[in-house]
């Protein structure tokens, strides 16, 4: 399937002259390998990651129901991860869908090494409008962190910005592990 995949961005670049995104799940077995080889087989961007349409059921009526589920500034924690392990690792430039709905979202993403994000949700949830929001919110943070720009910050917290890489998924794990408590039970 993998292979499929490469072979047919490989054919759509090589009868294209512009820029291909390729939208990808997070689901394949090994991620970084197969975000190499979709950028060996010419991908100008991966998109992080593609949503399923998850439709429900109707058991009364026994029919497949619509169901619209917009994201959550939760989803973003998946891709920010990926974004972060990948950024610097290939050329592609990496995009982020799912999950952005705050300036502080939005940042975070480009901070992990995102280029682009995605905010379908929020727009559907907030209006055209909130663009302007999310981008006074970012100028306002930058100005005030002394960022001169977004390509500045992209990749600041990236796995390849850390001292020890191995450290970032083991510091992280260990980090949650230990902040996690039931009230009243003894951990």
């Amino acid at each position: 399937m993998e292979k499929l995949y490469c072979d047919l961005v490989a054919m759509v670049k090589s009868s294209l002259r512009i820029p291909v995104a390729v939208k990808i799940s997070a689901y394949f077995s090994a991620l970084p390998h197969m975000a190499k080889r979709l950028d060996q087989a010419g991908a100008d961007a991966l998109v992080l990651f593609n949503r399923f349409y998850q439709p429900d059921f109707d058991i009364d009526n026994l029919e497949v129901v619509p169901n619209l589920l917009l994201s959550t500034s939760h989803e973003l924690l998946l891709r920010l991860n990926w974004v972060a392990i990948l950024f610097g690792h290939i050329k592609a430039d990496l995009a982020v869908t799912g999950g952005v709905h705050t300036a502080a979202d939005v940042l975070k993403a480009m901070m992990a090494g995102a280029r682009v994000v995605a905010v379908t949700s929020s727009l559907l949830r907030n209006g055209i409008g909130h663009l302007a929001t999310l981008r006074n919110e970012m100028l306002a943070w930058m100005e005030e962190h002394e960022y001169q720009s977004i390509r500045q910050m992209q990749g600041s917290m990236s796995q390849r910005a850390v001292a020890d890489p191995a450290a970032f998924q083991r510091a992280n794990y260990v980090r949650v592990l230990s902040s996690y408590s039931m009230k009243g039970v003894p951990l």
